[in-house]
């Protein structure tokens, strides 16, 4: 028997009621209240960073604020600082291209790796590509002096399925390096804290880096997926270039970007942002994960 039109209406009326209660306004971005990014200026690419491999694979607009970088089978690319930093603010809008994505590692990090190699410090965000139907992965990560003896790589990883197409459009994504703490920005909306702790905290100088690359051995799903070339090039676009803090051979009396409106830690309202964050987005959390000797990570 056909339902009447009444029926329909009524059926139609108890899908929207339960589209309401799987989609709540609660899971609207949260507002933070302070908004670091807006705080430093935006500069050119040119002012600040320089390529470091791949120069064929970069294209820069006409006015210099904008860089798209791609990958093909035949290479990556990255680029890096002109200066070293040893405390600061460092962000940059990033779109990445929709589709099947998988094994690509967009990056945006700062390391010290070429003057420490093998016992360098890294703090990392990276867009994992994906596969049509699933979400991209923002992962977070800190390294200090080095990463293990070869059979423990001693990261520390936290991953987001972001409230948010990152291939869509334009977010800004930051992180706010400190004496006392590292705080990882999405929108300003800090989505990781992570503090300082006896020797599990970086304190040398670093550089910024932004890069595109084949990260197909553990990027997608612990490398199930791998990037396949007939969708080539993979295309990541950065624009909003932002850095602010004191280099290395700046006088003791600079002072680094305060992460909060009182300097240190962040205030009630972040930190129920970050909270919103981490329940509603984050899939991973390594110091969750008991397959891991949490001997390496005394923190946890």
């Amino acid at each position: 028997m056909m339902p009447s039109p009444r029926d329909v209406h009524l059926l139609s009326l108890l899908v929207l009621a339960m589209a309401m209660v799987v989609t709540p306004a609660a899971q609207a971005q949260p507002s933070p209240g302070y908004y670091p990014s807006s705080m430093v200026r935006s500069m050119a690419y040119s002012e600040g960073y320089n390529n470091l491999w791949g120069p064929q694979h970069q294209t820069l607009s006409q006015d210099q604020n904008a860089l798209t970088l791609w990958m093909d089978r035949t290479s990556g690319s990255g680029f890096k600082s002109k200066r070293s930093y040893r405390n600061g603010y460092f962000g940059a809008s990033i779109k990445v291209q929709p589709g099947y994505t998988a094994g690509v590692n967009t990056a945006f990090y700062l390391s010290n790796n070429e003057l420490y190699p093998g016992n360098h410090d890294e703090i990392d965000m990276e867009l994992l590509g994906t596969v049509p139907g699933e979400p991209y992965t923002l992962q977070t990560n800190v390294y200090v002096r080095g990463t293990g003896d070869g059979s423990h790589l001693v990261g520390r990883e936290m991953r987001f399925h972001l409230w948010f197409d990152p291939a869509a459009d334009f977010h800004h994504y930051a992180i706010l390096w400190n004496p006392d703490e590292i705080v990882f920005l999405v929108d300003d909306v800090p989505v990781r804290r992570y503090e300082r702790k006896a020797t599990t905290f970086p304190e040398r100088e670093m550089w910024a880096y932004g890069s595109i690359w084949d990260a197909s051995d553990w990027a997608t799903d612990g490398g199930r997926y791998r990037a396949d070339y007939r969708y080539q090039p993979f295309v990541a676009r950065f624009q909003g270039f932002r850095i602010a803090g004191c280099e290395t051979g700046a006088p003791a009396s600079c002072r680094p970007v305060p992460a909060s409106p009182t300097g240190a830690g962040l205030s009630a309202q972040q930190s129920g942002a970050m909270r919103w964050a981490q329940q509603s987005s984050m899939v991973y959390y390594y110091c969750q994960d008991y397959t891991k000797d949490h001997a390496l990570y005394p923190e946890c």
